[in-house]
């Protein structure tokens, strides 16, 4: 869809194990489609390389186009805008890791370290949504990156998507686990009133010292909750994802979290099992192996069991659930908590795709309302 400008080589950065300070993956692991493989050499001296904080840096991703089209029968939504590449959140069990490789850089490290931003993506927007035989459908954002990750403080890439859809009344739904999503509470209310926005927040764990290793630079769960409630409070239809839910690590916690989300004036539920597809299955254990090593084999086999004997199951119709006793006994639990707390599936109003019209062609400033 588009191509970034001018990115650094990838490979320069350490290729040590050890968990890291405010980092996710603990190692760079090499892509898929890279020539070559790194592999740590003993030196014989019995002492962990040092490590070097890794630095964040973002660089300009020259789009072509902002809209991109799903076509997956187990994906909810036809449209989808992804205003950054890479996320400085740091999951370590992100799906999204993997696009990285794309660009000859890593789905480890430099993942939630390289970032690109997409300073042109409203006025392409702008540009496709005015095509000649657009229909509209709710766009979501924060279906692959989190469209309010830290960088979106300094660049506003997605505030400057929401003002243009709101600007033709264009129904958007957005994911995030930040609470950064309160910055833009007015504007978001506004579009409320008129059935333009659903607002999801993902919460994987509410144990903050678990969340700290698992998301080490999204918002902590507490202040996710209170997103919840301060989005409730002025009206923006808001839900919970329970996602991904890791056997032993936070299958437990499933209806502790729809409580406090039905608590903050959540609408709505859903969830997704852990997926390891790619590079993340090996990041995936090197975090066990560093965080949870007497949890680990047992984690692995609850996840084999839930995937068919493999580690990960990409087929249409499972990769989100999974499948056997335990993926049917995760099912089970969830399914029985939202009826309880009154809680419905995804969908919690419908989006009015009526009022769009397309922006204007004469110039670039659009009236928000």
């Amino acid at each position: 869809m588009s191509a970034p400008h001018s990115p650094a080589p990838p490979g320069d950065l350490p290729k040590t194990r050890g968990a890291r300070k405010g980092r996710g993956a603990a190692s760079n692991v090499d892509g898929r489609f890279e020539p070559y493989r790194h592999e740590a050499d003993d030196d014989g001296w019995g002492e962990p390389e040092a490590t070097s904080p890794v630095r964040t840096t973002v660089a300009i991703d020259r789009a072509r186009t902002i809209i991109s089209h799903n076509e997956s029968p187990d994906i909810p939504f036809e449209q989808s805008i992804n205003p950054y590449r890479g996320c400085e959140h740091g999951c370590v069990y992100c799906y999204a890791r993997p696009s990285h490789t794309y660009l000859g850089l890593s789905a480890g490290l430099d993942f939630e370290s390289r970032l690109f931003t997409k300073p042109n993506a409203a006025a392409l927007l702008k540009q496709e949504l005015r095509a000649p035989g657009y229909k509209p459908s709710p766009i979501t954002l924060g279906a692959n990156t989190d469209p309010y990750q830290p960088i979106e403080r300094r660049y506003r890439v997605t505030r400057s998507i929401l003002e243009v859809l709101a600007a033709c009344e264009h129904p958007v739904v957005i994911i995030t686990k930040s609470a950064r999503i309160e910055q833009d509470l007015g504007l978001l209310a506004a579009m409320a009133q008129k059935s333009l926005v659903q607002v999801f927040i993902s919460i994987t764990t509410l144990k903050a010292e678990l969340a700290r290793r698992l998301e080490p630079r999204a918002s902590a769960p507490a202040r996710r909750v209170q997103a919840l409630r301060a989005l409730s409070e002025v009206g923006v239809p808001v839900g919970v994802l329970v996602a991904p839910v890791i056997p032993v690590i936070t299958d437990g916690e499933i209806e502790s979290i729809l409580e406090a989300a039905r608590a903050a004036g959540a609408r709505a539920a859903n969830y997704a099992l852990l997926r390891l597809p790619h590079e993340i299955k090996d990041l995936f254990k090197e975090w066990l192996s560093e965080h949870a090593p007497l949890a680990a084999t047992h984690v692995m086999a609850r996840l084999r069991e839930a995937r068919g004997g493999k580690e990960n199951d990409p087929r249409f119709g499972s990769r989100m659930r999974g499948e056997g006793a335990y993926a049917d006994m995760i099912r089970h639990r969830f399914r029985l908590a939202r009826d309880r707390l009154g809680l419905r599936g995804r969908d919690m109003a419908d989006l009015d795709v009526t009022r769009f019209r397309p922006p204007s062609a004469s110039g670039d400033q659009m009236s928000m309302f």
